[in-house]
């Protein structure tokens, strides 16, 4: 499809527009002090311009994932960069686009890193999480921060919300999983109903892991000769982490309510660094501590005029130590200070016409201490401005149509304006059939370590500006036997002074560059089936499959013109597989199998042998149960990860475990 063609079929579909704007988030928080939890089968028509990936409640609890970026595997479009084992960094991509142009929220506000721009996965739980969310584009309500508007994908991660039935006060939850590597996993949580309209939540768990895995170390030479071929133990690669959070969830009246979330990480791990030239072991240390405190508050005036009001600050300390010979010795300490402020408003016109207009500032501070060389403290400063308007239709059932514009302005640089268009068109509104797309631009400033560091940055970096193309056929079918979703999409992404960073030798350390322009074409498919099947089985099934194209188009004289970008493989894909029983008494018994697929791939802007990387892939297996006995709830899972021992690598020269073991047991009240 050309891009004539692309801008053709958004003009036709934004002939009429509709939009319905649900506050959907209001109506959660206000729900969960009147009705307990139901998990709920059917498939209502749906009502999102783009329709999200969606992971959540039971579902979300029976893969075989222990962090969010696990969970997240399971999505299509989406490319995870793992460096092994339970501490190792792990951070994503979607659509090819990069880390940097994936925006991460918690609880409905942006993680922020202004020193790397990367989010840490790994470091949060699924224990606490009750739902996570990918949208290619934006999200499809248009009362948001201003700044929601400005990133190409965005993942949102919604923690568990407090349900109380009629004469509870308190809940009580404690969990413990242990497994291979010597896994330690304690978990606890209380949930406490203060008023009829306040309740408290709190949440902490610790993760120890020795991260000493078996793998085997192979390379094969371009003539088909085995350079090497040995086994060892993974060094280097052990966690010990704390997490703790807070929450206070408040409405009043019917249509307001304010919410208050404190969370503190706090990580001392190895980094195992790469296997290059025989080294098992590195001498690398990273020290973490991540606390944030953020509040929200919201209501809606003369049922038409809604306002949001965001405040966060954060507080982020890094300690990196290598003490490694052969490498280059550093004793660093970065500190950075985030202020963030959004607020939102939107009016309702019409039923059939909404708009809104939000501002969101932030203030970022980073300072760098060279304790090796005793150097003073290096301080780097940014003030970041956000300014978005949006509006939206809704008329019948037919087209729905939104449009934002936004525009950033970062310090002293001249501002940036970058529009976005969005329709879904249901041709027949019985039928939940719809056509849905959108065009996008989003803009991304370098980073402190991508303009700064002398011995990472590269200060000439251009700013990345990205335009966004896709469109795609949705379809829902329910029905008393089954349940049926299925859509796919095919997006055209071109990044204009694309800025990438892979590991150069150290897993701290990165190369920074631009590579120009890159074009990006691909496919995404997805269906989620569940059947009902008699004597109350049910069986789940979810297919997601990527095919994705992402060249560097430069300049013709470069040898790597018109080559895949590093680790961009051709295909990926995943298929999970679920059988749930369930008693009269409301026991549940289950198994859960998962596949996972990445394609071959380079580690190297040149397509060459020498930077080839195999594809991977892995089987996971895991049993379950969960009892009831009175008011107390007992369950245990067994998780057998890489069911067969596959030897693979996710990023080049950092092995992944093999088969690996997890036994889960819970306690609720």
């Amino acid at each position: 499809m050309t891009r004539k063609s692309f801008y053709i079929i958004c003009l036709a579909l934004c002939a009429n527009s509709v939009f319905a704007n649900d506050n959907t988030e209001l109506d959660s928080l206000l729900n969960q002090f009147r009705i307990e939890e139901v998990e709920v089968t059917a498939r209502a028509l749906a009502k999102d311009v783009i329709i999200p990936q969606t992971l959540k409640g039971a579902e979300l609890q029976r893969l075989n994932a222990l962090s969010v970026a696990d969970a997240l595997r399971y999505f299509s479009g989406v490319q995870l960069k793992d460096y092994g084992g339970v501490g190792g960094i792990k951070t994503i991509n979607v659509r090819s686009m990069g880390s940097q142009h994936t925006a991460v929220y918690y609880n409905g506000v942006q993680l922020g890193n202004a020193q790397n721009g990367q989010v840490d996965l790994g470091r949060f739980s699924l224990d606490n999480m009750e739902e996570i969310q990918l949208y290619n584009g934006q999200k499809s309500d248009i009362f948001q921060s201003a700044r929601e508007f400005g990133a190409a994908g965005n993942v949102y991660l919604t923690t568990r919300k407090p349900y109380f039935k009629t004469g509870e006060r308190a809940h009580v939850r404690a969990q413990m999983r242990f497994g291979s590597f010597a896994l330690a996993n304690p978990n606890v949580g209380v949930d406490v109903k203060l008023t009829d309209a306040l309740s408290l939540t709190m949440d902490a768990e610790y993760v120890y892991s020795n991260g000493k895995y078996p793998f085997r170390y192979r390379r094969v030479l371009p003539t088909g000769e085995t350079a090497y071929d040995t086994t060892a133990i993974r060094q280097n690669g052990d966690i010990n982490a704390v997490r703790a959070e807070l929450g206070l969830h408040h409405y009043y009246r019917t249509t307001g309510f304010w919410r208050v979330h404190a969370y503190n990480y706090w990580s001392n791990r190895g980094v195992p660094g790469a296997i290059v030239n025989n080294v098992w072991h590195n001498g690398e240390r990273l020290w973490d501590r991540n606390t944030f405190v953020q509040a929200q508050w919201q209501d809606e005036w003369f049922n038409r005029w809604s306002t949001r009001l965001l405040i966060k600050y954060a507080n982020d300390y890094t300690h990196y130590l290598n003490y490694d010979e052969r490498l280059l010795p550093s004793d660093n300490e970065y500190l950075q200070h985030e202020v963030y402020l959004s607020f939102a408003n939107k009016v309702q016109l019409f039923k059939w016409w909404d708009v809104s207009v939000a501002y969101d500032y932030q203030y970022n501070a980073l300072a760098r201490e060279n304790l090796l060389l005793h150097a003073s403290p290096e301080y780097f400063f940014r003030h970041s401005h956000w300014l978005s308007a949006a509006t939206a239709f809704n008329i019948q059932e037919y087209l729905r149509l939104q449009a934002s514009v936004l525009m950033t302005a970062v310090d002293k640089d001249a501002p940036r304006v970058t529009p976005g268009v969005f329709a879904s068109f249901r041709p027949y509104p019985a039928i939940d059939l719809s056509i849905n797309a959108f065009y996008k631009q989003s803009y991304r400033y370098p980073t402190f370590n991508d303009l700064y560091y002398t011995d990472l940055g590269n200060a000439d970096l251009r700013p990345e500006l990205a335009r966004q193309h896709s469109v795609e056929l949705a379809y829902r079918k329910s029905t008393k036997a089954y349940d049926l979703a299925f859509s796919a999409s095919y997006y055209y992404n071109r990044v204009t002074d694309k800025i990438i960073a892979y590991p150069k030798g150290q897993q701290f350390r990165w190369t920074m560059l631009n590579l120009g322009t890159v074009k990006i074409n691909g496919v995404d498919a997805k269906a989620d089936m569940s059947f009902f099947l008699p004597m109350r089985f049910v069986l789940r099934t979810r297919l997601n499959y990527t095919y994705n194209t992402a060249i560097d188009v430069t300049n013709p004289n470069d040898t790597y013109y018109g080559h895949q970008i590093p680790y961009i493989p051709w295909h990926s894909g995943s298929v999970v597989v679920n059988l749930d029983w369930t008693s009269n008494r409301g026991d549940h018994y289950g198994l859960n199998y998962s596949f996972i697929y990445v394609g071959e791939r380079y580690c190297q802007q040149e397509n060459t042998v020498y930077n080839y990387v195999q594809p991977w892939y892995t089987h996971d297996l895991s049993l379950y149960g969960e009892w009831g006995i009175n008011r107390f709830w007992l369950k245990a899972y067994l998780e057998i990860n890489n069911l067969l021992g596959q030897d693979y690598e996710v990023i080049q020269n950092y092995p992944m475990p093999k088969q690996n073991v997890r036994c889960t047991l819970a306690f609720r009240y």
